[in-house]
């Protein structure tokens, strides 16, 4: 509201949102009462009502899905806090662990485990990620239903999951790990849809490649290589299997498993940017698409990305195309 907001402004993102739908009191209870995406038979039968053809119904169907969405403004206050946080924890945790010799050699996780100190500064790194991710999980019910729904349900899931499990459990060593790691993307993320919201094209094109490099990089590489090795062999030669052993890294390779989703997605996502200049669809993308785009294109093509009225395209979560207007 007070750095956000006025950062929008002075980048010319205006506080205006779709094109209304014009009242109709029978169209607009049927919307509200009984479905918002009506089929073929419920069409002709308005249409016969109305005296309208079933194409001005459709359209007015999709202009009032489309006003309930939040403005480019909003999206870029909501972006723009997103970065702020992902940015500050990731910069938090490489301070924080810079000095910890865990960070340095992942044998220490497991030396004298669990009798190991449990201190302020990681206390506080472990509750701030909890809230947020928290917050994630609530806010998904209310954001902008998405394609990857369920995917992002278990990766929240997971997530709290791995943190109160590991909290529990003492296993706040390698955790912490595993928080850094993930933190280490996200903010490119956010700076990529806060240029494409201010229409930087090529900055948000050149932060969503440094993006996919890190995320790849990260979730491919260095996570397996070295969070998945310490969780999985070294725990176990150091301090044996336990019980919750097999439950911890059961999630752990649940992550993995999305991960690899996701890098296949950004792959794809990139090499069509490389090969066309820009990206024109994505399996994330909103489940709902524009309307003056399908009105004046019926025959476009549909997928990955949905294109919305001003020539932009939609995205959530980890990614991303060369336009991003959707979230």
């Amino acid at each position: 509201r007070f750095i956000a907001k006025p950062c929008a402004i002075n980048l010319g993102i205006q506080d205006s949102g779709p094109h209304r739908a014009q009242p109709n009191a029978i169209l607009e209870k049927v919307f509200t009462s009984i479905t918002k995406s009506p089929d073929g038979k419920r069409l002709e039968g308005l249409s016969k009502q109305l005296d309208w053809d079933v194409r001005k119904i459709q359209r007015w169907f999709r202009h009032r899905r489309n006003q309930d969405k939040p403005t480019t403004l909003t999206k870029f206050c909501e972006s723009m806090w997103r970065f702020t946080f992902y940015l500050s924890i990731f910069f938090y945790g490489i301070k924080f662990l810079w000095t910890a010799p865990w960070f340095w050699d992942t044998r220490q996780c497991w030396y004298n485990y669990p009798f190991q100190p449990l201190t302020s500064r990681l206390y506080y790194y472990y509750i701030l990620e909890l809230a947020f991710y928290w917050s994630l999980m609530f806010s998904q019910f209310t954001d902008i239903k998405r394609k990857d729904f369920l995917i992002m349900f278990v990766h929240h899931l997971a997530t709290i999951g791995l943190i109160t499990f590991s909290y529990m459990n003492n296993m706040v060593r390698v955790g912490t790990l595993v928080l850094c790691l993930h933190d280490a993307s996200d903010f490119l993320l956010e700076a990529a849809k806060l240029a494409n919201y201010a229409k930087y094209q090529r900055l948000c094109d050149a932060f969503f490649m440094l993006f996919g490099v890190v995320f790849i990089v990260t979730r491919l590489g260095i996570y397996p290589f070295w969070i998945l090795n310490t969780t999985l062999f070294e725990s176990w030669e150091l301090i044996g299997p336990y019980p919750s052993w097999w439950l911890f890294n059961g999630l752990l390779v649940t992550l993995q498993v999305l991960h690899v989703i996701w890098s296949y997605l950004i792959i794809r996502t990139a090499s069509k940017a490389l090969v066309r200049g820009k990206v024109s669809k994505d399996d994330r993308s909103d489940v709902e698409s524009s309307s003056e785009e399908e009105d004046v294109t019926s025959n476009s093509t549909k997928g990955i990305f949905s294109t919305s009225s001003n020539g932009s395209n939609r995205l959530n979560g980890h990614v991303a195309g060369s336009q991003w207007t959707g979230e």
